[in-house]
C-alpha cells in the first residue's frame, strides 16, 4: 500500500521484468498521478475516492489461452460489487468487452492486463468509489456511490474482488466451461450492435455474437476482434 505514485501498473510491471514480483502480488495507492487505461489512455481520479491496484499472476495454464485473463479480472470485479445487494435486481453491474464494468450504461470500473513475456501478466483496476459527479473526467462515467447513494467502503471492496478472483482463477485453470457462459450472461456487449474503432484509426459496424476460445470478441461479419475500442450502437 502507497499513499501516492505514479501508476500501481507500471511499478509492477517495473518490478516483473525485473524479476521481483512473485505470483499474488498486489500494489494498492491512494492517488495515482500517471494512472493508465487501455489504449494507452489515461486513467484519472481525485485522491483517496477511487481503488486503485494492480496484481501479478502468473498462470497454470497454456499462455495462448491468457487472453481471457483480463475478462476474468472484469468478471470477478463485476461480481464482487454485485455481491454486496446494494443494488438489487435492477442494477447489476454488466461488463463491457473487454473488460470495463458498467453501471446502467456508464463506466464504473476499467481494467488493463499486460503481458510479461511468458512469465505471467499484470492485471490493474481502477474503480470509481466515491468519486462525485463533478469529479468525474467525463459525462460516460460514474462511482458506485453516485449509483447506489451509499457510502463504501474500499478495503473490504478490495478483499472481495481478490477473493472473486483468487476462486475465478482457479476455475479457469481447471478448464472450467461455464466461465465462458456466465461472461456472456454478464455481458453489455454480446448482442450489441457495436462500432469497433481500431488502433490505426479503422472502424467497422456489426452485431457482437459472442467471445472465442481467446477472448476476443466474434461479430457477425465474421471478424473476431482482439484489440479495439467498442462503441454501443442504439437501435434505431
Amino acid at each position: 500500500m502507497v499513499d501516492v505514485t505514479g501508476s500501481t501498473h507500471n511499478d509492477l510491471v517495473l518490478l516483473a521484468r525485473n524479476g521481483k514480483a512473485k505470483h499474488g502480488d498486489v500494489i494498492v495507492a491512494e492517488f495515482q498521478t500517471h494512472g493508465r487505461g487501455r489504449l494507452d489512455r489515461t486513467f484519472e481520479s481525485p485522491s483517496h475516492s477511487a481503488l486503485l491496484f494492480s496484481m501479478y499472476i502468473q498462470p497454470q495454464i497454456d499462455v495462448n489461452d491468457w487472453g481471457w485473463l483480463a475478462l476474468l479480472a472484469g468478471m470477478a470485479t463485476s461480481n464482487a460489487i454485485a455481491a454486496t445487494n446494494i443494488f438489487g435486481l435492477n442494477k447489476q453491474p454488466q461488463l463491457k468487452w473487454p473488460n470495463d464494468v458498467l453501471i446502467g450504461d456508464k463506466k464504473v470500473s476499467g481494467i488493463l492486463a499486460e503481458r510479461i513475456d511468458t512469465e505471467g501478466v499484470v492485471i490493474g483496476i481502477g474503480i470509481n468509489v466515491s468519486t462525485t459527479l463533478e469529479e468525474l473526467p467525463v459525462t460516460t462515467a460514474t462511482s458506485l456511490a453516485i449509483e447506489s447513494g451509499t457510502p463504501w467502503d474500499r478495503n473490504l471492496l478490495l478483499v472481495k474482488i481478490l477473493e472473486e478472483f483468487a476462486e475465478t482463477i482457479k476455475r479457469w485453470e481447471a478448464k472450467d466451461v461455464t466461465l465462458s457462459s456466465q461472461y456472456l450472461k454478464m455481458s453489455a456487449t454480446v448482442g450489441r450492435q457495436v462500432r469497433i474503432q481500431a488502433p490505426d484509426g479503422n472502424s467497422l459496424e456489426s452485431q457482437a455474437v459472442g467471445i472465442d476460445a481467446n477472448g476476443s470478441l466474434v461479430l457477425r461479419s465474421g471478424e473476431h476482434v482482439s484489440v479495439g475500442d467498442v462503441v454501443h450502437l442504439h437501435a434505431n
